[in-house]
């Protein structure tokens, strides 16, 4: 979890860019980008704050006129004139490579004198090499983690069940409590802004239109948790230059772990601690999701965060263990399947669907009803059910990724 401005995939790439440009210490003459197909499909459609701009070159252009890394994934936020006026003076050419981690982008920045380049691997922020005309400044392997990191990550967060979550939300530190309520409000921020604009398609501002301001049922409450979510989403792939606190790399699942929550909060006048609990429960489900998959995986991440926010709403309104456990298999026995084409507008009417799929499996679940073992590939329990998402995202959908990128590279042609 952390703050960032804009897209998380174009942020990286200006991000990439602005360590090549640093690094390279003069005015660049030509800019060469090299990158995943998955980086190129998620930037493709995707507003850049700030500006008038899309895509992943012009990211890279508006990251090397910055060169300067301070700001990590809030980059896009301190484009001015100035930059803009810069990066036009770049030409950026790209390669699309292969055999590479999905989260994968490479600048090489060529000055009239020096040569440098920059790449970010496994994670947005991560930089695995960093070269200055023949000098090697940094060289780490490219999927992502140290030893030590992935054993830490194997055993916290791919092998962690709902039972192992729930305790350590129980005794979890006020300073996490601290962070999931300051990222629900910098969240909510951006959706209550998004109401007052017109953004993207207008899913979140169209549908909260037709709500009265006073809660008058948990119904009311969901719905306006799914508009609110919407908008936000709405307005970040907008470009909207206000901040979003993600997860796992992504600005719409931090936004669909976080602003559904506030409306049912305000509705059962739940506590900062009760409400920070629960939120806590949907970061960590998320978390826990997105460690079996690649980080720019084909399966939709809207859907295995609105799971977070399923077991996060059971929670809040005082649902068991076992109730959990229904709502997150209904959900896998509901929306799986999902696609992710990149990071643009539609996004928010996915948001949409998702969250109110998760207000569904929640009303079943606290009725002690919810698919079973014997429903498709649902598990017997939320872990078996992880294991068949997981075996589906590493095993299944590889060739729906490669024509989804086909599809949306041959639009560009």
């Amino acid at each position: 979890m952390r703050v960032a401005m804009g897209c998380t995939e174009p942020a990286a790439a200006a991000l990439c860019a602005a360590k090549a440009s640093e690094l390279l210490g003069e005015n660049s003459v030509r800019l060469h980008v090299s990158t995943s197909g998955e980086m190129l499909k998620n930037a493709m459609g995707v507003g850049i704050p700030n500006t008038a701009l899309k895509g992943l070159k012009a990211a890279v252009a508006l990251g090397a006129a910055i060169a300067d890394i301070q700001a990590g994934l809030n980059i896009l936020s301190t484009i001015d004139e100035a930059v803009i006026s810069k990066a036009e003076g770049f030409p950026v050419s790209l390669t699309i490579v292969k055999d590479v981690p999905s989260l994968y982008i490479q600048v090489e920045a060529v000055g009239l004198n020096h040569f440098a380049r920059a790449t970010i691997s496994g994670e947005h922020e991560r930089f695995s090499e960093l070269v200055k005309d023949e000098e090697v400044l940094l060289s780490l392997p490219l999927d992502g983690c140290s030893a030590t990191l992935e054993e830490v990550d194997e055993v916290i967060l791919s092998k962690s069940t709902l039972a192992d979550i729930l305790f350590w939300v129980e005794e979890a530190p006020p300073e996490a409590h601290a962070l999931v309520l300051n990222a629900l409000e910098t969240n909510l921020a951006i959706a209550r802004h998004s109401l007052e604009s017109e953004y993207g398609l207008t899913v979140g501002k169209t549908i909260f239109t037709d709500y009265e301001k006073e809660l008058q049922s948990l119904d009311q409450a969901f719905r306006r948790g799914s508009a609110l979510a919407a908008a936000a989403s709405d307005a970040r792939m907008a470009g909207c230059p206000l901040p979003v606190v993600i997860n796992s790399g992504s600005g719409n699942q931090g936004i669909t772990l976080t602003v559904p929550l506030a409306p049912v909060a305000e509705y059962v006048r739940s506590s900062d601690e009760e409400l920070a609990r629960a939120l806590l429960v949907g970061q960590l489900v998320g978390l826990s999701l997105t460690a079996h998959k690649s980080r720019l995986s084909a399966l939709c991440g809207a859907f295995t965060a609105a799971i977070g926010t399923a077991c996060s709403l059971v929670y809040l309104l005082g649902g068991s263990q076992k109730q959990m456990d229904m709502a997150f298999n209904t959900m896998v026995g509901n929306l799986t399947g999902i696609i992710c084409d990149g990071a643009k507008g539609t996004c928010a009417l996915k948001i949409y669907s998702c969250v109110e799929a998760a207000h569904l499996a929640v009303k079943l679940a606290l009725k002690g009803v919810g698919a079973d073992g014997k429903s498709g590939i649902v598990g017997m329990s939320s872990q078996e059910s992880i294991d068949f998402l997981a075996r589906l995202m590493k095993e299944g959908m590889g060739k729906t990724e490669e024509t989804i990128l086909s599809i949306m590279v041959g639009k560009e042609l």
